[in-house]
């Protein structure tokens, strides 16, 4: 497809004077580091902020530029500097990101910068941009659109990557020698936050629920940082309640995409991609076109399939033949910890979403499973799993809780689905405890059972992440065979 041409001279021009002034970089970490190299490579004035005087003197070593510490910088004033580009951690009360705004300074974030520099042609023509957020699947979907767009640049002539918060940094894929024409970016809530004229040629938000309420301070800054990816020249949306709103409200203030294209896991209407018998169908172009069956999509599973139609509905929207959706996702295969079956013995398939570290994650990967023995527990902050327990009670064969808050999950079982045995599992020795708990969960299944860890709470209360949290369910998941 173009890239929306919708960006007038007067943006176009205020994008290039950027790398005229002095730049303030806010955060000296891998993102802030990224960012202040990327921009002074290209000749602009930058000065890294942060509070760590070893990050600043590494950042000064390795990229040559000033840096400022920002209590300094907020007691002597913020106005030597033309703009500010944050590091997507910083939240929106920081001190500094404050006094800046409060001195008529902008506040960006890199993603924003990005879009600016590339719709301003600093990097040759306007790339097309293809955004995907949501509180949950946005790797998934993100893998699956760029594979569909791989297998499209094959006809184009183009080059497809995903990029943002998977595969290729923005600046990267801007700086590539091999011109990088289609960008299927995952963005986070936080990067969708520091963005101001980021207008996607396509722009999906799956699906919203509570999460990263802490650095935005309520769910409705959230579900309004995450909007913002429907603002370009085609919105593709999930049906949930929260998403529906967001769009009514988008749609009131004139600012939601003249196109907005619904995507399911049921029978679509007409404009829409959804299911018909197990089949992906896109209806959003006037034709009923079969896609490909669902059978075989990764992971398995409700989640998977509406990944997958989301996914379908973008790349259409991009251009994408039906041909060239079935081999994107033929080819694509999941993340780990998102989905993937990592052991099947006796029948019995384990699977490993470990990146389920909230209640809707947890319910979304349960969805389209039956006969679940369930593994849950970690750090809930404070979030409540009794109504995706109580609306996936009907599923569940049993649940293994472990971790810290392992006493919350077991007591939230006994209020949503109390007839479902729960075996609470002592422990924080990482690998020792893991074993205790997939020895218990393999104790209630039977041939064509699932053993599913999506835990919907954090892992840094015993494991170094997610990932490890997950790498350790398959070990001892195989080690059983």
């Amino acid at each position: 497809m173009e890239p929306n041409a919708g960006v007038a001279a007067a943006d176009k021009a205020t994008a290039t004077q950027v790398l005229s002034g002095h730049i303030l970089v806010a955060g000296a970490g891998v993102s802030g580091k990224a960012c202040a190299r990327f921009i002074s490579s290209l000749g602009a004035r930058v000065t890294v902020a942060d509070g760590s005087a070893e990050a600043r003197e590494t950042v000064a070593a390795e990229l040559g530029v000033s840096t400022a510490d920002p209590e300094v910088l907020i007691a002597g004033g913020v106005a030597d500097y033309s703009l500010v580009v944050t590091s997507p951690g910083w939240r929106p009360d920081s001190p500094l990101l404050v006094a800046a705004q409060g001195a008529g300074i902008e506040v960006i974030g890199d993603v924003e910068l990005a879009f600016r520099l590339d719709r301003a042609e600093v990097f040759g023509p306007q790339r097309t941009w293809l955004v995907v957020t949501g509180t949950n699947g946005k790797t998934t979907t993100t893998g699956m659109l760029a594979s569909m767009m791989e297998q499209a640049a094959v006809r184009t002539g183009d080059t497809a990557a995903a990029v943002g918060n998977i595969g290729v940094s923005l600046f990267d894929a801007l700086e590539s020698p091999e011109r990088i024409s289609v960008l299927a970016a995952e963005l986070s809530s936080f990067q969708l936050h520091w963005s101001s004229t980021l207008t996607p040629d396509v722009g999906a938000l799956l699906n919203l629920a509570d999460d990263h309420l802490d650095w935005h301070g309520s769910f409705g800054h959230y579900a309004a940082s995450k909007a913002k990816a429907l603002t370009g020249a085609v919105a593709v949306v999930g049906e949930d309640a929260a998403v529906v709103a967001e769009c009514e409200r988008l749609q009131q203030a004139g600012t939601l995409a003249p196109r907005v294209v619904r995507f399911s896991d049921t029978a679509p209407e007409a404009g829409n991609v959804g299911v018909v018998d197990a089949t992906l169908v896109d209806r959003s172009t006037g034709q009923d076109l079969q896609l490909c069956s669902v059978a075989g999509i990764e992971p398995p599973g409700r989640a998977g399939t509406l990944d997958a139609a989301a996914a379908a509905a973008i790349a259409r929207q991009a251009g994408a033949t039906p041909e060239e959706i079935a081999l994107g996702l033929a080819a694509y295969k999941v993340a780990g910890h998102r989905g993937e079956v990592v052991a099947n013995i006796n029948g019995v398939a384990y699977i490993d979403n470990s990146k389920a570290t909230n209640p809707h994650a947890m319910g979304a990967a349960l969805g389209g499973l039956d006969n679940v023995v369930l593994i849950a527990g970690g750090q809930l902050k404070g979030a409540d799993v009794v109504p995706e327990l109580r609306a996936h009670a009907h599923q569940l064969k049993a649940v293994v809780a472990f971790g810290l808050d392992r006493e919350l999950v077991a007591a939230a079982v006994a209020a949503a689905a109390a007839d479902v045995p729960v075996v609470v599992v002592e422990g924080t020795e990482p690998a020792g405890t893991m074993d205790d708990v997939v020895k218990h969960a393999a104790q209630h299944a039977e041939a064509g059972d699932t053993v599913l860890l999506a835990p919907a709470g954090a892992s840094l209360d015993m494991y170094t992440g997610m990932a490890q949290r997950g790498d350790l369910f398959a070990a001892s998941a195989r080690a059983l065979a």
